[in-house]
């Protein structure tokens, strides 16, 4: 995994980046003993299962199977290579990577993402300056103003002005020499039909640079200053791109949002620009799609287990809409989610101008959980009469089907049957009726080690503990080589993991995380960090109780498969005898007396 990163920049790396220093910036972590615990950003838990081992370097979940060192969390996190998670940490801590011994094919591995990074803060730029220095700027500046917005939050938000010109940032790209292929791959220009050049994809637009946590401009978006359409339109997908992934000022709401235990989600630009302008920064922007689960999982990091998100709208409709279509992402995320819809004829842009902040903020305190609000809504949409009743229940069968907890779920269906006089086994039925069953919790979004659950798993757990002895008591190791002990291992994952071991210094004060770096598989790396993670106080003595156990079950092995010869023998099975003679040969020559 690591084989084109010299040694000592990873080493260097290694000893600068503080593996809770950075998943902090994502989980919120709460001290638990030596280690450090929270909700796992990789799956969803109601209680902390992700652990962190500031001594060893490494990260573990207990739920889902998923652990590392600090390489692998930004890989699995952000969708990484191992060379890009290795040049973010070393930019970020100001170590400089050498590429002359790397092939073209790894210096373009290496080196792409840094490239579409740099061409979208290049356009960032050229859109920022545009605003202050192009004739048309004016107009634009004209309009944020008419709309309120401040000079301090066109700074913050490094808003711009794509000109009407076709080929702006197209000729800005050529001078400034960006390779055409990363261009393109921008989506900021695009090619023309007859092929014959390419031309500008913003023009004529309020530009709105879109960063990660990490602050890099990863794509932008645009708004047009009059009724024309389409009214927003933001950069397509890229290799650094995914609106599924991605929140509009989420680098600027990360730290509010865990300090308030809080997040507002709207849905423009404009919207969240004027709530940060008040005072309000613990609110993202969705990019023109539906929540997803992975925004849900970002954003419940920040607000961990007491934490709440609320969702602003500007109407009933689209309240509804949103309650029904974010239910079950927000349940099967274990998080308090909330809507907020705003008077009519409100925007959260608008009411907050005329409102101010703290009349925002009591709003909001009001806001009623997704299915509590659904089922008020269902209430006033429908009258109370018997045919009411009957469409009230089956607007709402879906919602509360799709409800995991049955706790939850049951404390729903008595408010609803309290709210409309009904018996909550009649709604009980029609729920069943809908699904098919009364859905409850289950179903694991986990990812086991398949040796950890095999039917031969007693096998297994043996050659667990013996590589856990090896990460945890070094000293072992040789002990190990001597007697070829890993040559009997059934499993090939844990014999492969076990000679990468024995491959390591034994003084090494970080081996685990060392051990994670050197291996190309992730799912090897969970299992390490799976063995690594606990501590048990191993002694020469007791090392060598295992090993003996060890052998002692070889050798049981290796007496049932003489019974078994035996028994071929008899049956005159010649195929069956050869087989059993050639494992007991195998076996004969491993087993050191």
């Amino acid at each position: 995994m690591a084989n084109f990163i010299p040694e000592d920049k990873l080493l260097e790396i290694k000893n600068a980046a503080d593996i809770v220093d950075i998943i902090s910036e994502e989980v919120v972590l709460k001290k638990a003993g030596v280690n450090f615990l929270g909700l796992c950003p990789f799956h969803s838990e109601k209680t902390p299962s992700f652990s962190v081992n500031p001594g060893k370097q490494i990260f573990y979940c207990f739920g889902c199977a998923t652990g590392g060192n600090v390489f692998s969390f930004l890989m699995k996190q952000h969708g990484l290579s191992f060379p890009e998670a290795a040049k973010v940490l070393a930019q970020r801590y100001g170590i400089e990577i050498a590429t002359q011994t790397l092939s073209p094919e790894q210096k373009k591995r290496l080196n792409e993402r840094d490239a579409l990074l740099s061409a979208n803060r290049l356009a960032m730029e050229y859109f920022k300056k545009a605003l202050h220095d192009h004739p048309e700027g004016s107009k634009a500046r004209s309009y944020l103003n008419n709309r309120g917005i401040s000079q301090e939050i066109i700074d913050r938000f490094h808003l711009g002005y794509a000109p009407t010109n076709w080929e702006g940032l197209v000729g800005l790209y050529k001078k400034k020499q960006i390779p055409q292929a990363v261009a393109v791959k921008t989506g900021l220009i695009i090619p023309r039909k007859n092929k014959n050049g390419f031309y500008d994809r913003f023009r004529g637009r309020i530009m709105f640079p879109i960063f990660d946590l990490s602050v890099q401009v990863i794509a932008l978006g645009g708004r047009v200053m009059d009724d024309s359409m389409p009214k927003y339109m933001n950069s397509p997908e890229t290799p650094v791109y995914s609106k599924g992934r991605s929140l509009y000022g989420i680098h600027l709401a990360r730290n509010k949002c865990r300090e308030a235990n809080t997040v507002y989600i709207v849905e423009g630009y404009f919207d969240l620009l004027a709530l940060h302008q008040h005072g309000i920064e613990n609110t993202v922007a969705t990019l023109g799609t539906a929540l997803t689960s992975e925004h849900v999982r970002i954003l419940k990091g920040f607000v961990g287990t007491e934490g709440k998100v609320v969702l602003v709208y500007d109407s009933d409709e689209a309240g509804l809409k949103a309650a029904f279509r974010s239910i079950e992402i927000f349940d099967k995320g274990y998080v308090n989610a909330q809507i907020l819809v705003l008077p009519p004829g409100h925007d959260p842009d608008s009411y907050i101008f005329d409102s101010g902040a703290e009349a925002f903020i009591a709003a909001a305190a009001k806001a009623k959980g997704i299915m509590s609000y659904l089922i008020d809504s269902a209430v006033a949409k429908h009258d109370l009469t018997i045919d009411g009743k009957i469409r009230i229940i089956a607007e709402l069968q879906k919602p509360l089907a799709s409800v995991q907890d049955t706790v939850d779920r049951s404390l729903y269906v008595k408010e609803l049957a309290e709210r409309i006089g009904i018996d909550e086994a009649a709604i009980r039925e029609k729920i069943r009726d809908n699904t098919g069953h009364i859905p409850i919790k289950g179903g694991s979004e986990q990812t086991v080690y398949k040796g950890m659950v095999s039917t031969r798993a007693s096998s297994r757990k043996i050659e667990q503990r013996i590589i856990a002895m090896m990460l945890q008591f070094p000293s072992i190791s040789e002990e190990v080589r001597k007697r070829n002990l890993l040559d009997d291992f059934d499993d090939d994952i844990l014999k492969s993991i076990g000679r990468t071991v024995l491959t390591l210094n034994e003084d090494s004060k970080t081996q685990v995380s060392e051990i994670i770096s050197l291996i190309d598989k992730m799912e090897d790396g969970s299992i390490i960090a799976s063995l690594a993670m606990e501590d048990i106080s191993w002694d020469q003595e007791g090392a060598l109780k295992l090993i003996h156990q060890f052998r002692a079950t070889k050798n049981r092995r290796g007496r049932g498969l003489l019974e078994k010869i035996k028994a071929a023998e008899a049956k005159g099975d010649v195929k069956e005898l050869n087989d059993l003679l050639k494992e007991k040969q195998i076996i004969a020559k491993k087993i050191i007396k």
